[in-house]
């Protein structure tokens, strides 16, 4: 009985898909829940099951085809058993025969043990997955394992230079190389300049001394660590500091719809996230109710999927209010672009020791420039530098976050 494979139902924000490759051929065995062809939305990668064990007879829409949801990919017969040729009996019993000791790095890796992000990276260096010795759990092979072994592995004949070579410039390589944009690269431009059409944006700085929140963290940080298996980072106090601030200037966690706003009475926040497909911004839901071990939890989750490939379009979507953290790549200073619908963004830096005034004196403190980009047709300049006065205030006063003043 033949079987179809369809594109899986798409939200209804995205509305098509890319068909990134194909992991099987007309011909091959398939199990049931084996990966078969990866899909590429403006936000994730989709893998796309087998939904039965079979032989895979046709497939009907080639790498680089763009489809919809619930179109028609291939057919599966299911039940069927691939047919052995005398070259693939030769080629299984060659190493018996030769009396070869088949290694632990010889067997080919299932496909449905790589990630999208794993594969890629296979393709673009032209890598058989069973040449990688898998460190994750089960030999799970991770990026970290193709680029180590990328770097280690020597350079074709062809590749390595020449003694001598006419063809040499001076200065290096002079060529231009062409590479289509990804359907994500392609959203985020997108995404980009609908903000600058659209928002009325400015922003706003403050400086924030972060001698509480560092002595904190560095008081109860072992204990934290062991009692919840999770660092406890900056990223916390900021998502529950802008949580009070959100509760006092209600229109930065606004959107404007039309000619009206809509105002949350919930707080989604959403914290982005850089992978190598580009910035993502997954979402905790209702931060009000999480505790600090929870949000850590949570973003330490979102980033291992969103590097991997798995993080799913419902963590993707929806958001009242974003912070990004330039700090992490060594930003002191900069103005963040709004995520929109959101009419706010809050931006953070490099905490750095700088000397300031306190009570008269020269004193030297971790220091952190923060930045609220917003949308100006619902938030005014006064809203929007008390809301990052709020945030200074409950970070330098972390005893706030408990009392909620």
């Amino acid at each position: 009985m033949l079987k179809e494979v369809k594109v899986p139902l798409l939200p209804e924000s995205i509305a098509d898909a890319t068909l990134v490759n194909w992991h099987k051929k007309p011909g091959d065995s398939v199990q049931r829940d084996e990966n078969l062809v990866d899909l590429e939305t403006d936000k994730v990668v989709l893998e796309v099951p087998a939904p039965v064990a079979g032989v895979l007879q046709e497939i009907l829409k080639a790498d680089g085809s763009t489809v919809n949801s619930g179109e028609l990919l291939a057919l599966i017969e299911e039940g069927a058993v691939a047919s052995e040729t005398v070259g693939s009996e030769a080629e299984n019993s060659a190493p018996e025969q030769a009396g070869e000791q088949v290694g632990p790095e010889q067997p080919k890796k299932s496909a449905h043990k790589l990630s999208p992000s794993v594969r890629r990276l296979l393709e673009e260096h032209d890598i058989a997955a069973g040449e990688i010795a898998g460190s994750g759990r089960d030999g799970r092979i991770s990026k970290a394992d193709v680029m180590k072994y990328v770097e280690n592995r020597p350079a074709p004949a062809a590749e390595q230079p020449a003694a001598v070579s006419a063809t040499v410039v001076p200065g290096g390589s002079r060529q231009d190389r062409r590479v289509p944009m990804t359907r994500l690269r392609s959203r985020i431009a997108d995404r980009m300049v609908e903000a600058q059409n659209t928002a009325a944006m400015l922003t706003s700085f403050n400086e924030v001394d972060l001698s509480a929140v560092v002595e904190l963290r560095k008081k109860y940080r072992g204990n934290f660590e062991k009692q919840y298996g999770v660092r406890l980072g900056f990223m916390s106090f900021f998502a529950k500091a802008s949580v009070e601030a959100l509760r006092k200037f209600p229109s930065v966690n606004a959107s404007v719809e039309g000619s009206d706003i809509i105002y949350h009475d919930y707080y989604d926040i959403g914290v982005a996230v850089s992978t190598d497909r580009g910035l993502m911004v997954p979402i905790l839901r209702d931060v009000d109710s999480l505790s600090y071990a929870g949000i850590e939890k949570a973003i330490a989750g979102f980033a291992g999927r969103a590097k991997d490939g798995s993080i799913t379009l419902e963590e993707l979507t929806g958001g009242t209010f974003t912070i990004t953290n330039g700090g992490v790549f060594g930003s002191l200073m900069s103005t963040p672009i709004l995520n929109m619908p959101q009419s706010a963004i809050l931006g953070m830096h490099a905490i750095k020791e700088r000397p300031v005034v306190v009570d008269g004196e020269i004193v030297v403190r971790p220091m952190m420039y923060i930045a609220l980009t917003y949308d100006h047709r619902i938030i005014d300049g006064r809203e929007a530098v008390q809301f990052l006065v709020s945030i200074k205030e409950t970070l330098e006063d972390p005893a706030r976050l408990m009392l909620q003043i």
